[in-house]
């Protein structure tokens, strides 16, 4: 499943960097980055610790997705959604994308997942569907305010994204359920 790129028809941006001490570029999520939520053993449905910077210059906020390009459905799967992150923020601490989003700063605005809870939902995918992907991209906004309310949908937050985006940080992170 390498092809299916959610970046590939978007304009090109320049990077920053992103870090986790949750998972690493390339590699599975642990266990507590699982969806326990979806029956996956051991899933905690904890959103990964985030780090980032060397934002452009001009950026006035950020905002988080994560999403499964991957996912069988024909709109890939979000699994994570925050605007509105005031750019004084640079990292985001394990767990932060909880349901009443406890570790987001203030103004920050948590979008329901493609389960339908404004949370971070754990990687499930389906027993012996292969391997999948995780985008878990930070971007840099040239607005404080996305002007997506909170009702609205992932979708709908990357089309606003699309047009204020100054550049994004990506790591991609895998999950995998073999056969039973």
């Amino acid at each position: 499943m390498s092809g299916n790129d959610p970046f590939a028809r978007l304009p090109e941006v320049p990077s920053f960097t992103v870090t986790s001490t949750s998972v690493e570029d390339g590699k599975a999520f642990a266990d507590p980055q699982k969806s326990g939520m979806f029956g996956i053993p051991g899933g905690q449905d904890a959103s990964p610790q985030l780090s980032w910077s060397g934002a452009p210059a001009g950026t006035k906020s950020y905002a988080v997705t994560i999403y499964d390009p991957d996912a069988p459905t024909q709109s890939g799967f979000w699994h994570w959604t925050v605007a509105n992150i005031p750019v004084g923020t640079t990292s985001l601490a394990e767990g932060a994308g909880d349901e009443k989003g406890s570790g987001l700063p203030s103004g920050a605005i948590q979008y329901r997942n493609d389960g339908g809870a404004a949370r971070y939902i754990g990687s499930a995918p389906p027993a012996g569907h292969g391997q999948h992907r995780y985008f878990i991209t930070v971007h840099a906004l040239d607005t404080e305010d996305l002007g997506v309310p909170a009702e609205g949908s992932p979708a709908f937050v990357g089309f606003n994204i699309f047009s204020h985006v100054l550049g994004r940080a990506t790591i991609v992170a895998t999950a995998e359920t073999p056969a039973s």
